[in-house]
């Protein structure tokens, strides 16, 4: 009976941790939020809550879709400069239309340019997928390859310098371009509703549907999922050409907030992008992670982000939180896959 009941209670012990570990993106962003409420003046006022959503909102988008990256098995570090190309290609668009020589050009409205530079972030993410499924180039290498194409392209687009004064013409129907990050719906920044969106359409996607199931299934045993007649080449074109859509969105409602491009934007964002779905609880590993998780990774991320900037923390020191963030995160997963194998050894003798 002592062998029994001592048993039990390290099942039930093993179990409670198994629980908070689940939970620990949600303890983290209530413990960040307490303590910048506490010590950083203003950190809960309407104003600057409505300006740390609409930052979270752009770390969310790329994570989102880096999230149907990881779980897939793969890794994408070209969000960055594809937000900072689709932003260049959005402000030469609202600036100059195309032009089609003899004095002559093509201008778009609000809802065309959207959708051009939309179609070249999803054109980046295929080619993203063209070099790992069909040139066999690791996920790391190609995506870091497109990094430099992308960026350097920005560049040259404009000669490094900013497209300024993204303001439209009405006789083109471009001048609403600006509302899109300015805006707002019912109170709401119209970035957060398109957060909304996108992110209802993949947590949808992810367990409703079985390009969802696919996607779990690559990232858990690539291998396996193709005996089994799962078209894996598909399933990886789609999660690039996803978090190639989500960079275009960034670069989008960027340029659009700043009523400016430049083509540095979106430096580094891969990276924040990276941390808020480990921290979601998305394994680099593959196979494993959910979109609700990332989100509420992004908001530990923004939260913290903003926090350290209203307490006059140097963006040195930013830089290093983060990284151990990134790294705690890992451990703490690394923690909990123990646990759960612990709970499901003991749970199948407890069975015997």
């Amino acid at each position: 009976m002592t062998a029994i009941s001592t048993s039990t209670a390290a099942a039930g012990n093993s179990s409670a941790l198994l629980v908070l570990l689940k939970a620990r993106t949600f303890i983290a962003l209530i413990l960040v939020t307490a303590f910048f409420a506490a010590f950083a003046p203003n950190f809960l006022s309407a104003a600057n809550l409505v300006i740390m959503s609409k930052h979270v909102a752009l770390n969310a988008f790329l994570a989102i879709g880096m999230t149907f990256v990881i779980v897939s098995g793969g890794i994408d570090l070209s969000v960055g400069s594809i937000v900072g190309l689709c932003g260049m290609v959005a402000g030469y668009l609202v600036l100059n239309g195309i032009d089609v020589g003899l004095g002559w050009s093509i201008q778009f409205n609000t809802l065309e340019i959207c959708l051009i530079v939309t179609a070249v972030g999803v054109f980046i993410g295929a080619i993203n997928a063209f070099l790992i499924t069909k040139l066999n180039v690791a996920p790391f290498i190609a995506t870091l390859g497109t990094l430099y194409v992308a960026r350097g392209t920005a560049m040259l687009s404009s000669d490094g310098r900013t497209f300024p004064n993204l303001n439209g013409n009405a006789d083109y129907g471009s001048d609403s371009y600006r509302w899109i990050g300015a805006g707002d719906i019912l109170g709401i920044p119209v970035s957060i509703w398109m957060l909304i969106v996108v992110g209802l359409v993949a947590a949808y996607i992810a367990s409703r549907t079985p390009l969802g199931r696919f996607i779990y299934a690559v990232g858990g045993n690539e291998r396996a999922a193709g005996l089994s007649g799962v078209k894996v080449n598909r399933v990886k074109y789609f999660v690039y050409m996803f978090s190639g859509l989500c960079g275009a969105l960034v670069g989008i409602i960027i340029s659009s907030q700043l009523v400016a491009a430049h083509p540095a934007t979106g430096d580094t964002f891969e990276l924040n992008a990276i941390a808020a779905a480990v921290l979601g609880g998305t394994s680099m590993a593959g196979g494993r992670g959910k979109i609700g998780g990332t989100i509420v990774g992004a908001f530990v991320i923004g939260v913290l982000s903003d926090g350290l900037v209203m307490m006059g923390v140097s963006s040195f020191w930013q830089t290093v939180i983060k990284g151990l963030v990134i790294i705690a995160a890992v451990v703490i997963d690394q923690a909990q896959q123990r646990v759960q194998a612990r709970v499901a050894l003991q749970a199948q003798a407890a069975i015997q």
